[in-house]
């Protein structure tokens, strides 16, 4: 009976792992499409790499919002934060990224995983990109309260914590708190930070989002050396 239960455990483990894999090859597309821009227009090294979910991709106000640095973009909508992990082999090394911002979590509770799973997910991912460079400064954006996912909120905010707990035992791992700013005064998310479908932000909401966001590069600006000099090329 031991060795029928240590089989079937087995089995399930390695049908997960393979149905993981498969979930992550539905973002080849897109992993694709960064590696040919990336071909045509080689990005600046040693730039912030933002990176995570659909909250990155739609932040199309990088440039201006954080002026003085370089920035790059690999937000890929839909994705869960075990997604950048797989594909930080192809977008993130290559980069040598001197700051990394990353946002992911939203998508990981919608289908289903438990806040310790984002947390584990979150260890996964920063020593996938430790392993490239031991000490590369590492933001987590906290994970969003939203009115299309309001029902997930308790499930949100443990998440965050678990997370906050791990960063805080992490040399050079930040977690930005987002959330605080994002509700009213009775916890539910402000309407005005939100498009029309109650999950993407409106500039109101990347606003707070740089409010936390930029002081933190600013305390790694030396570290980073992404800043531009007076005599340096614009962008």
């Amino acid at each position: 009976m031991k060795r029928l239960t240590l089989l079937l455990t087995l089995l399930f483990l390695a049908f997960g792992a393979a149905a993981k894999d498969n979930d992550h090859a539905k973002w080849e597309p897109d992993i694709q499409a960064f590696e040919a821009t990336d071909k045509a227009t080689p990005p600046q090294q040693h730039a912030v790499l933002f990176i995570g979910s659909s909250s990155i991709r739609f932040w199309q106000s990088l440039d201006t919002d954080f002026p003085g640095y370089h920035v790059i973009n690999r937000g890929f909508g839909g994705s869960d934060l075990d997604d950048s992990t797989a594909f930080a082999d192809r977008i993130v090394k290559p980069y040598h990224p001197a700051a990394i911002v990353i946002y992911a979590g939203d998508n990981d509770l919608a289908n289903g995983d438990t806040p310790e799973q984002v947390r584990d997910d979150f260890i996964a991912f920063v020593a996938k990109v430790r392993s490239y460079d031991p000490e590369v400064p590492i933001a987590f954006i906290s994970i969003k309260p939203s009115i299309a996912r309001i029902n997930l909120l308790p499930n949100i905010d443990r998440a965050n914590q678990l997370v906050r707990d791990q960063a805080m035992k992490e040399k050079g791992v930040a977690f930005l708190d987002v959330a605080p700013a994002m509700v009213d005064a009775d916890g539910k998310p402000k309407p005005d930070l939100f498009r029309e479908d109650g999950l993407h932000m409106t500039p109101k909401g990347y606003a707070l989002w740089v409010a936390q966001v930029k002081p933190w590069l600013a305390d790694h600006a030396m570290a980073a050396q992404v800043k531009q000099t007076p005599n340096a090329t614009p962008k």
